[in-house]
């Protein structure tokens, strides 16, 4: 018998996860082909692994290259799905996979409980065990560089990606974050009674009812990225966000800079920006600060138009909207290394092929 242990302890604190059952099965694979995952290159299956919270069968999609005879180790890309999707939301999902295949890392797209609209999904200790189970998966399975774990995510993704950067920052070699939602409970009030109202009802689905009394409002700061960021100052991380979400799109990038200021507060608080500087950044569109230098991985046509950077944390405001740009997501995860300082000059080291709606964020 394989006995587990999981504890996750008060915000501040560490998680823990002893003991492992994560081994692959055939026939927790739904004898699926090599072919049948719908909007996936060839060779990615999806397949089941055992969850250290529950003990529970979840789903995930992996990929790992052929590892017969003596094998490198290799870079894993967790991968993490948008808000309202799960681990077989294809189209600009697809692309991590393609990264992988192309450069030689290992790709594993964890469910993580589903769309963010029940009390088990969005940021619950549930779902931040499933994500952490699921790297224990790939090490099982793969042979996997431990210098070279990464965590990717856009809009919903973003919002795991931030969180599990404070709530596993020995982890990771590079987080990167795009249109993240950094506090439920803010964007749960910035989409009530407009066109985005369907996401502030998915959020009182998870919470059990609008954040407006004591314990909601205490359960959406635990799912809240806010809540965990100040312990991610040593972690490669990268955040962007378009200029035009919030507007054109459905999470203001205000959201990425509460994000950015809450990892740097205490280490460089000069960097950081007032609450009223945030509100007359989002409200004009007009940085407060002179345009920065361009960036070679970004498109011409999308480049940063605000950018500031402390130590290990880098936020981004660039020229479009709710989306992710991969090329410079995956290039600059690509140069970090953990325990190494962030490398935010990098060269490209793989292209894709990426359509216009591969980088729109499936809601």
């Amino acid at each position: 018998m394989f006995s587990f242990k999981f504890s996750v302890l008060a915000a501040g604190a560490t998680i823990l996860i002893a003991g492992s059952l994560f081994f692959y099965n055939p026939l927790m694979a739904q004898d699926q082909d090599v072919q049948s995952v719908k909007g996936y290159p060839e060779g990615v299956l999806d397949i089941r692994y055992q969850s250290a919270a529950d003990d529970s069968p979840q789903p995930a999609l992996f990929w790992k290259p052929d590892e017969r005879g003596e094998t490198p180790k290799r870079p894993l890309l967790v991968a993490l799905h948008t808000w309202s999707s799960d681990y077989l939301q294809a189209g600009g999902e697809a692309k991590y996979a393609e990264w992988c295949q192309t450069a030689g890392w290992v790709f594993i797209h964890p469910n993580f409980r589903g769309p963010n609209k029940t009390p088990e999904a969005l940021g619950s200790e549930l779902a931040v065990a499933d994500i952490l189970s699921a790297v224990d998966y790939a090490r099982k399975n793969a042979n996997i560089d431990e210098s070279r774990i990464y965590c990717i995510g856009v809009s919903g993704g973003g919002h795991a990606s931030l969180l599990m950067a404070g709530r596993a920052p020995e982890l990771w070699a590079g987080v990167s974050a795009w249109c993240g939602i950094s506090d439920i409970a803010a964007w749960h009030d910035q989409c009530s009674g407009t066109q985005q109202d369907g996401y502030a009802r998915q959020i009182e689905g998870a919470l059990g009812g609008v954040p407006d009394t004591a314990e909601r409002r205490a359960d959406a700061q635990q799912r809240s990225p806010l809540t965990w960021l100040p312990r991610a100052a040593g972690v490669n991380l990268d955040i962007s966000h378009g200029i035009h979400d919030g507007r054109d799109g459905s999470v203001p990038f205000s959201q990425s800079l509460h994000a950015w200021n809450t990892v740097i507060d205490k280490t460089h608080p000069d960097a950081a920006l007032s609450d009223e500087a945030i509100d007359e950044f989002y409200d004009s569109q007009k940085s407060p600060d002179p345009a920065p230098d361009s960036d070679p991985l970004y498109p011409d046509d999308q480049q940063p138009l605000f950018r500031r950077s402390a130590d290990n944390t880098r936020v981004t405001i660039f020229e479009g909207g709710h989306e992710i740009l991969h090329e410079a997501a995956l290039n600059w995860l690509a140069a970090q290394r953990k325990g190494q300082p962030a490398k935010w000059q990098v060269e490209r080291t793989h292209s894709l092929k990426v359509d216009a709606a591969d980088k729109e964020s499936g809601k």
